[in-house]
C-alpha cells in the first residue's frame, strides 16, 4: 500500500471511529457477536492459515509457540470474545458529578480515544484482542502484527471485518496494515491528527523505536524482566511448584520467570526440590556462584556461569539466571536495579515480609504466594488484554476496556459568564 492509499484508508478508519464512539451498546456487542460467530465458522480456515506461518520455525523454537494457533486457543479466544460482551459498558460513564457555586452543572464523563494504533509481534491472538476491546468501547483500530504471524493475521482481520459489515458498521472500522509495508510504520507514527493512542506490544526494541520516534502518545506494554524471590521462611514444596509454574508453563510470554531469587537458608532445600524437573524440561541456568556451585554438585547438565547482562534480560525461553541472596532486602535492591516494572513475586510464609515486599517493589503486579503467570487479562476476568503497561500514567497492567477509554468534561450552565 502506497503512503498516499494508506492516508486515504485512514481518513476512512477516523470516520468510522466517530461513527462507532456514536453508536449503542447493543450496536457493538452484537458485532462482537458476529466476530465470535466468524471465528467459529471458519476455524478451520484459520487453523490452515496459521500453518503456513508456523511452519517457518523449528517445534523447538518459543516463537513457534507464540505463533500457534490450536483448537482450544481459539476456543479460548471465543471465551474471552463472551466475556468482553458481558462486560458492562465503559462509554459515556459519569465518573465525577457536581454542581459549583455559580451554578455551573459539572460532568466527568467516559469517552472513546478515537483511533487506537497497536503495532504487535508474534501471537495471532493479540489481532483479535486488541479489535474486540476497542470496539467494545468504540474506538477504531489500525493494526500492524509482524511478518511471522502475517497468513493468520490477515485471515482473522478479514473475518472480522465482515462480521463489522454483517453488523451494520463500516468494514473500515479495523484497518490492517501488511508487515511487508515497513515504510508505513513511520508515516503512521507521525499522524497525530488521524490516529490518537499508539501502543507498542513487543519487545524492548520495537517499544524503544516507537518510542523514539511517534509524535502520537504512547503506552508502553510488553517487555517483562520478572523475578520470583523464594524467601527462607517459604514452604519449599509451594516454592518450587510457583518456580517451576512461572519458568516452564509458556516460556516464551511476558509474564513469565526469568530471574530466580532465593534466600542463602534456602538455596540448597529449593534447587533440590526443583533439579529433577528443571532437568527433564532441559531449561538453561545462568548461575551465581553460590548456586552454580550447589547445581554443579548435582551434577545439572545445563548450566553457565551468570553474567552481570543476564540479571536483565527477558529470556521468552527455556532459560533462567538465578542468584542467592541474604534476605528480603537484597532481594528488592535487586528487582529495583533489574526490573521492568512488569510482575514480580515473593513466595514467604513470613507475612511482615511478604507486606514489606508488596508495598515496596516497583511493578505493575506483585505476587504473593503465586506465579507471575496470572498477569494476564484472562486470568483478571477483564476478557483479554490490549497489553501489560508497564508505566503509570493512564494505565498500569493488564488493559483491557477500562483503560481504552479517556474522559471529558461535560459543563452545563444557564448563561454564566466568567
Amino acid at each position: 500500500m502506497t503512503k498516499q492509499n494508506f492516508l486515504k484508508q485512514l481518513i476512512k478508519t477516523k470516520k468510522a471511529g466517530v461513527e462507532l464512539a456514536a453508536s449503542s451498546l447493543k450496536t457493538r456487542n452484537a458485532a462482537l457477536r458476529e466476530i465470535a460467530g466468524q471465528l467459529r465458522q471458519a476455524k478451520g480456515l484459520i487453523l490452515k492459515e496459521n500453518r503456513k506461518d508456523v511452519r517457518k520455525f523449528k517445534t523447538e523454537d518459543p516463537l513457534r509457540d507464540r505463533l500457534l494457533l490450536t483448537e482450544e486457543r481459539i476456543a479460548a479466544m471465543i471465551n474471552d470474545i463472551q466475556t468482553v460482551i458481558k462486560l458492562p459498558d465503559h462509554l459515556n460513564v459519569i465518573l465525577e458529578e457536581k454542581t459549583i457555586e455559580n451554578g455551573l452543572s459539572v460532568r466527568k464523563v467516559s469517552s472513546a480515544f478515537g483511533v487506537v494504533g497497536v503495532i504487535y509481534e508474534s501471537r495471532p491472538n493479540v489481532t483479535v484482542d486488541v479489535a474486540v476491546l476497542n470496539l467494545k468501547v468504540g474506538n477504531a483500530v489500525v493494526l500492524k502484527g509482524g511478518d511471522d504471524a502475517c497468513f493468520s493475521n490477515r485471515i482473522l482481520v478479514e473475518l472480522m471485518r465482515e462480521a463489522l459489515r454483517k453488523a451494520g458498521l463500516a468494514q473500515e472500522t479495523i484497518l490492517h496494515i501488511d508487515p511487508r509495508d515497513k515504510d508505513l510504520i513511520g508515516f503512521m507514527l507521525k499522524r497525530r491528527d488521524l490516529i490518537d493512542l499508539i501502543i507498542p506490544r513487543g519487545g524492548h526494541g520495537l517499544i524503544k523505536f516507537v518510542r523514539e520516534n511517534s509524535e502520537i502518545p504512547v503506552i508502553e506494554t510488553g517487555a517483562g524482566v520478572c523475578h520470583t524471590f523464594v524467601d527462607d521462611s517459604a514452604d519449599m514444596e509451594m516454592a518450587g511448584n510457583i518456580v517451576y509454574n512461572a519458568k516452564v508453563s509458556r516460556p516464551s510470554v511476558c509474564n513469565s520467570l526469568d530471574t530466580l531469587l532465593v534466600h542463602k537458608k534456602a538455596a540448597l532445600s529449593l534447587l533440590k526440590n526443583l533439579d529433577a524437573r528443571l532437568r527433564e524440561k532441559g531449561v538453561e541456568i545462568y548461575a551465581d556462584e553460590k548456586s552454580f556451585a550447589i547445581l554443579k554438585a548435582r551434577a545439572y547438565p545445563y548450566l553457565k556461569r551468570a553474567k552481570k547482562h543476564d540479571y536483565g534480560r527477558e529470556f521468552l525461553s527455556l532459560k533462567m539466571a538465578i542468584r542467592v541472596v541474604e534476605g528480603i532486602d537484597e532481594a528488592i535492591r535487586h528487582i529495583g536495579t533489574y526490573s521492568t516494572k512488569h510482575s514480580e513475586a515473593i513466595v514467604t510464609g513470613n507475612n511482615r515480609n511478604a507486606d514489606k515486599f508488596l508495598n515496596s517493589v516497583d511493578a505493575a503486579c506483585v505476587y504473593h504466594n503465586a506465579s507471575t503467570r496470572f498477569t494476564d487479562g484472562s486470568q483478571f476476568g477483564l476478557g483479554g488484554e490490549i497489553g501489560i503497561s508497564t508505566q503509570k500514567l493512564h494505565a498500569r497492567g493488564p488493559m483491557s476496556v477500562k483503560e481504552l477509554t479517556t474522559y471529558k468534561w461535560i459543563i452545563k450552565g444557564r448563561g454564566q459568564t466568567r
